[in-house]
């Protein structure tokens, strides 16, 4: 199909190759190189339309956004031409980043505006949870964890997106890799009531955002980087419950999303969103930084406990701990009982406590004590594990691989802090299950569906994990050492500092994956191994 972008156009769809409209008379081939083959999109102030372009060799496929205002105003037109330049300035700027699309072209042609840019091919992040569900925790982390990098770099370019949201971000079906698009364009009329309902980029004055996804300072023409932060939280809770802002309530008297009863969420990650969900910009995360740090706050937990129940002199804070916790402008000092990390530890303290009652009053024989040197040890007389001091006071009973598989069968998934060490657990489906911190020495996974499950900081030194899926599975921390991975799909897994020392990866699939150079060097590899950028081949 040759498109025509005549605005008045009555029929713009052509025959392929057709050098002028058949309805209007229109030229079809824009600046004699561009040729439109089909209408993507279109708003208030502009249309996106994918083309290919006949200079190149192939006529590679790029998107072809036109400056098309509804409204003939001159300050509209002008208010459109000044963020339509501004897109291209930004793209221009930050485009060398493999996940912000390349600028290709930016002219005007018969006093309009066009802006070139690269194609991705593939679906938003709004179009996968509508087909596939929601994302579970791992994949919300997961998901963080690969745009909050891009988000440090457009920031530490002066660049402010203000409309991060699901259609913005496309995973690219070649690489499977997150971009964000959208650098800009508006794409509704200047209406913030139509908008609203239709859910697409308002434009007042010059507050562009999403109403639900934008946070207050944004649509009061004030954002700042933390804006985008927001949005980010927002577009987190809408990955896991499938729910757009529209369709949440909200508290009429801090105006703060009412998210919680939709989610099933560790403690931790629901405080690092309610974080960056915080209608004050001020308590909310400040950078993409900051919440990277507090998505690896969680072997720190325990110690911050201790450190905070000695109300005469805090203990000071471990220097592997940044004091990223405290709001702008905050001094450390005492117990800065007002910080969230504050009310964080109070709610750690209790749950401790709460448990080491019901511990306690469980016990047929108390605990006793073994040994005279070294670290105080625990035996619990109700089941045959110790624990030391530095674990959580009560822990999960010790399942049994029978045991284990009727929980999944029932809807468990919640596995956290379990010893499920020596299972066997070889072809079984544990998809989406959470085993975060949990005790897997030496189980027999062989061939088991792990698709997406959380094994972050999770004990799984010499587990047998021979062709086991463990595509998009977080890992993050995980101790892998000596563990048998050989034919594994590790496509997207996120290997972050986990301990890849003596693991066989020989004929593993790590394409896609987090995971170093350095990391990978520790590991066993040959011929079969597929790296990260699709290659197969000997580290």
């Amino acid at each position: 199909m040759s498109y025509c972008l005549n605005p008045a156009c009555p029929n713009p769809e052509n025959l392929l190759d057709t050098e002028h409209c058949q309805a209007c008379g229109s030229v079809l081939l824009l600046r004699d190189r561009y040729r439109i083959m089909q209408n993507l999109g279109h708003g208030g102030f502009g249309a996106t339309f994918l083309a290919k372009d006949e200079q190149l060799p192939g006529s590679p496929p790029c998107v072809i956004k036109q400056l098309r205002p509804v409204a003939s105003s001159p300050h509209v037109l002008q208010m459109a031409r000044e963020l339509f330049k501004r897109e291209a300035k930004t793209l221009g700027k930050i485009g060398n980043h493999p996940q912000v699309p390349r600028l290709l072209d930016y002219f005007e042609a018969n006093q309009e505006f066009y802006l070139v840019q690269e194609y991705i091919s593939g679906l938003t992040l709004q179009q996968e949870v509508k087909q596939n569900g929601p994302f579970s925790e791992a994949g919300a982390k997961q998901f963080l964890s690969e745009v909050l990098p891009m988000l440090q770099y457009i920031h530490s370019n002066q660049v402010i997106h203000r409309d991060i949201k699901p259609a913005n971000l496309i995973r690219r079906t070649q690489d499977k890799k997150l971009v964000l698009i959208d650098f800009g364009a508006v794409k509704d009329q200047v209406n913030p009531t139509r908008a609203g309902a239709s859910e697409q980029t308002a434009l007042t004055a010059y507050a562009i955002g999403t109403p639900g996804y934008a946070p207050p300072e944004q649509m009061a023409m004030r954002p700042v980087y933390a804006s985008d932060i927001y949005a980010l939280g927002v577009t987190s809770i809408y990955l896991l419950t499938g729910k757009s802002p529209k369709d949440l309530d909200y508290d009429p008297t801090t105006g703060e999303m009412m998210w919680g009863k939709y989610v099933q969420i560790s403690e931790h990650f629901g405080t690092v969103l309610k974080r960056m969900l915080d209608v004050s910009v001020r308590h909310r995360y400040q950078t993409a930084g900051e919440v990277l740090r507090a998505l690896d706050l969680e072997p720190y937990l325990d110690s911050l406990a201790q450190s905070m129940a000695k109300p005469t002199k805090a203990a000071p804070i471990k220097p592997a701990l940044p004091d990223y916790s405290l709001p702008s402008g905050e001094l450390s000092s005492g117990l800065f009982p007002s910080s969230p990390t504050a009310r964080m530890a109070a709610a750690i303290r209790a749950r401790q406590a709460k448990a080491a009652m019901d511990s306690s009053s469980g016990l047929s024989g108390g605990t006793r004590t073994r040994g005279t040197g070294g670290p105080r040890i625990s035996t619990m007389t109700s089941g045959d594990r110790t624990s030391s001091s530095s674990e959580p006071p009560s822990l999960p009973p010790k399942l049994n691989a029978n045991e284990l598989l009727h929980a999944y069968s029932k809807g468990k998934r919640d596995f956290t802090y379990h010893d499920l060490s020596l299972l066997n657990l070889s072809k079984i489906t544990l998809a989406n299950a959470n085993f975060h911190q949990s005790k897997l020495h030496k189980v027999n996974f062989q061939g088991a569906n792990l698709f997406n499950a959380d094994f972050g900081r999770a004990s799984l030194s010499q587990s047998v994990l021979k062709n086991a899926n463990l595509a998009r599975a977080y890992l993050s921390h995980a101790d892998l050492q000596g563990a048998d991975l050989r034919g594994a799909d590790l496509s997207y897994a996120y290997l972050s500092n986990a301990n890849l020392r003596g693991a066989n990866l020989c004929g593993a699939d790590l394409t896609g994956a987090k995971v170093t150079d350095e990391q990978l060097a520790l590991a066993k590899t040959n011929w079969a191994t597929v790296h990260p950028n699709g290659k197969r081949g000997l580290w």
